[in-house]
């Protein structure tokens, strides 16, 4: 799993930045997270292919987060998309998708399919799942968690041998979960593998003040990308446009228990963001403002 940030920007585009954008690599497909305008160049900079981008999840309607949709979904027409695209979003995505497809001459070759989300809801893919929360802005906004399904746990080798198992494919299938056949007798995956091991999880919160909806849905995140607009000098006009402080999102990091604190959303005041890191760091050392196109590989913690 690979996060690569597309945007770290908030409101508008700055020379340093663009708007947020999210891209999140699994095995075989790619989850976006917002998409502002600019997203599909963007794109063109990164290792990331759009047209490997399966699921897009949209935090919110304001502009910065969604208007990067009409150029991505056509480009992905051009270049002979056929497999379908997936957008979520709060409640009014549908309608929204529904007109960005009505306007000019607009052709899209391949199947859309938009679902408006609500706070609480779940969605299982399979291999993980996604969850949504309320988050704390001036407008209907969700933040989501992308959870992979729990691992089976480690093998016993040694248990394995001793069982009779002969190294090989049963091996294998054992540790997949499935039982196997030795001399006439079932040897059971539990009887060699140890306790289940958890998947890997992110959490990435939209625009949002501090909430506890958020912090629980972050709780034990490998990485949380979370709302900085501004530094606490001025923390009276993130809490008028709902959005968080460096302190701010370094706490909620803090308290959910999550390793890894990335802080996005940043404001085209900024044109060195070391201010807003130093400050995150003083309540949560694993703060961190990512550059524009850098990249984060999470691995299993076990």
């Amino acid at each position: 799993m690979k996060l690569v940030f597309l945007g770290t920007g908030g409101t508008y585009p700055a020379k340093s930045r663009n708007v947020t954008s999210l891209a999140v690599q699994m095995s075989g497909e790619v989850l976006m997270f917002d998409c502002g305008e600019g997203t599909q160049r963007q794109l063109m900079f990164s290792p990331v292919s759009f047209m490997k981008i399966s699921r897009i999840f949209i935090s919110h309607l304001h502009a910065d987060h969604f208007l990067g949709l009409p150029g991505l979904i056509q480009s992905m027409s051009l270049n002979g998309r056929e497999d379908k695209l997936s957008i979520y979003g709060p409640q009014g995505m549908r309608r929204t998708v529904e007109a960005i497809l009505g306007l000019g001459y607009f052709k899209c070759a391949y199947p859309i399919e938009t679902k408006d989300l609500e706070p609480g809801d779940e969605i299982d893919f399979g291999r993980y799942r996604v969850r949504c929360a309320e988050a704390v802005h001036t407008v209907p906004s969700l933040a989501f968690a992308v959870e992979e399904k729990p691992r089976p746990g480690k093998f016993d080798l040694a248990k394995a041998k001793r069982l009779g198992v002969p190294e090989g494919p049963l091996f294998r299938k054992l540790q997949e979960g499935k039982s196997v056949i030795v001399d006439g007798k079932e040897i059971l995956p539990e009887q060699v593998l140890g306790p289940a091991r958890s998947g890997r999880k992110i959490v990435y919160s939209g625009d949002t003040r501090p909430c506890a909806a958020v912090t629980d849905l972050a709780r034990g995140a490998d990485v949380l990308v979370h709302d900085c607009t501004l530094d606490s000098g001025h923390s009276d006009i993130a809490a008028a446009f709902g959005h968080s402080t460096a302190s701010e999102a370094a706490k909620v990091a803090l308290d959910a228990g999550a390793h890894k604190l990335f802080l996005v959303h940043v404001s085209p005041r900024y044109d060195d963001t070391g201010i807003l890191e130093v400050e995150a760091r003083k309540v949560f050392s694993a703060s961190e403002v990512p550059k524009e196109f850098s990249e984060h590989v999470i691995r299993h913690r076990d």
